[in-house]
């Protein structure tokens, strides 16, 4: 219980953490880092620093379902060894993800995303059984 718990916790870090390279971008352009209007700033950014917001992005819309599917398996006891494994993989392929992004690897990013999505999804599953 306790990793799944903190594969949890370290899901939640992931999309704070994956703000930093946006950070960065906004720092670099010109007038610095706009905190009266980030948000507004964030989408006029583009290349790195445009691809570095989306993956902040969709940080927070996996962590979505990979939550659910972690107090899924809390909440009906189904902590095996296969759970906690798919609950690794995520928190590995949402890394490796977020750092495809930046490079600009679209195909093989995608395909990560995929392993990601189905570690969750195979987590809700295994619960049902």
């Amino acid at each position: 219980m306790n990793l799944l718990i903190l594969c949890l916790f370290i899901a939640c870090l992931l999309p704070y953490l994956s703000k930093f390279p946006v950070a960065i971008a906004m720092k670099n352009q010109p007038g610095g880092y706009d905190n009266n209007q980030p948000r507004i700033q964030q989408a006029v950014l583009t290349g790195l620093g445009a691809r570095a917001v989306a993956a902040h992005q969709n940080s927070f819309e996996s962590l979505i379902i990979f939550s659910a599917a972690i107090l899924t398996a809390l909440a009906t006891q189904h902590i095996t060894p296969t759970i906690q494994a798919l609950a690794i993989v995520y928190l590995i392929t949402r890394c490796i993800y977020h750092v495809l992004y930046l490079l600009d690897w679209a195909t093989l990013r995608s395909s990560i995303w995929a392993i990601s999505l189905l570690s969750s999804l195979a987590i809700i599953g295994l619960c049902l059984s």
